[in-house]
């Protein structure tokens, strides 16, 4: 596009987001001043493959127990984790301590998106997504909603992921200088709620007079993607062991799937083999049920066994948890299930 066509690009995308912008809880108005940096990066790493509508109770939460990065630096790995469970990719909770602790060591957030590449967990998006939003610096910024409406702008063929340094340079060729922050949301707003990936509402879109694939054919066909590969499948199994009101509940290790998150033990499953160990505590068990759950790389059944009562002490480190207050754990999701299945069948 030429410097004439980019500029109406922005300008047109600008107005429509004056007037359309979507209301969210870390969001500053349109025009307004920018939001604390804390709660803009708060946000983009809780929304890395997570919709809007799943994160915002999530923020709702955090920002309410710990306001400040500072508040959230003193948290415990443990309360941070619990409170993320749920929200998956546990990797970005971990992360979300250790670059807490860093920016508050050093005063505050870098301002520019060199120096906040440098914090634990932020990548190329995310510190663009705050340097532009948080700071309003000019920065290029790709989600996957970007991605999609750069590729139907630019009408590029070619597939994703390797169409994406294409994007990029598209996206750098229309970003502006002023508002960027602004321009950057009202990208993701037009993926969001205009250009879908399985609806293109042309007729409501402020760039379709600018968009080559409405000219050449079907939005739809855009962007390209590579076939994925079927995900494998995994089985396991995870035991419920319960005593006078309290269930043994262990901790994962820091690292591997589902990190540092408190859990029900289970037989050593993981995504690269089916489980295969012993349980934790010797004597009869039976069968409550099957939970399935899909997890980015693979998907997996875990049956879930219950042990008899007044089973001994587990082999292991653990703790046992009230049952009454087993929402209150922070278990992940395959986890919690487990145990609303075996809740459940005992109501």
């Amino acid at each position: 596009m030429t410097a004439t066509v980019s500029n109406t690009v922005s300008t047109l995308l600008l107005d429509w987001y004056d007037a359309h912008a979507r209301d969210l809880p870390w969001r500053s108005a349109p025009g307004a001043a920018a939001p604390d940096p804390y709660r803009v990066w708060l946000s983009e790493v809780m929304l890395q493959q997570t919709t809007t509508a799943a994160v915002a109770p999530y923020f709702e939460k955090f920002t309410q127990t710990w306001p400040t990065v500072q508040a959230l630096a003193a948290a415990s790995e443990e309360d941070v984790m619990a409170a993320w469970a749920g929200l998956g990719y546990y990797s970005r909770a971990r992360n979300l301590v250790k670059c807490a602790a860093q920016v508050a060591a050093q005063g505050g957030f870098p301002e520019t998106e060199a120096e906040l590449r440098k914090l634990p967990g932020l990548g190329a998006y995310t510190a663009a997504a705050v340097a532009a939003i948080a700071f309003g610096q000019r920065a290029v910024v790709v989600d996957a909603n970007v991605e999609r409406v750069v590729s139907r702008l630019f009408a590029i063929r070619e597939p994703l992921p390797n169409s994406r340094p294409q994007i990029r340079e598209a996206t750098d060729s229309i970003t502006p200088e002023d508002r960027a922050g602004d321009f950057a949301q009202a990208m993701m707003d037009l993926g969001a709620t205009i250009c879908t990936a399985r609806d293109a509402r042309c007729l409501l879109c402020p760039l379709s007079s600018q968009c080559r694939i409405r000219a050449e054919g079907d939005p739809l066909e855009l962007p390209v993607k590579a076939k994925k590969k079927p995900k494998p499948s995994r089985t396991g199994t995870a035991f419920w062991i319960e005593r006078e009101g309290e269930v043994w509940l262990v901790k994962r290790p820091g690292t591997g799937m589902l990190g540092g998150m408190r859990a029900l033990p289970d037989d050593g499953w993981s995504a690269r083999k089916d489980g295969d160990g012993d349980p934790p505590v010797s004597g009869a068990w039976k069968g409550a049920g099957v939970v399935r759950h899909g997890f980015t790389h693979f998907d997996i059944e875990l049956g879930v066994a219950v042990h008899a009562s007044g089973a001994g002490q587990p082999v292991g480190e653990g703790q046992w948890w009230p049952i009454e207050t087993i929402d209150d754990a922070g278990l992940p999701t395959l986890f919690a299930k487990a145990a609303r299945l075996v809740l459940s069948a005992r109501d």
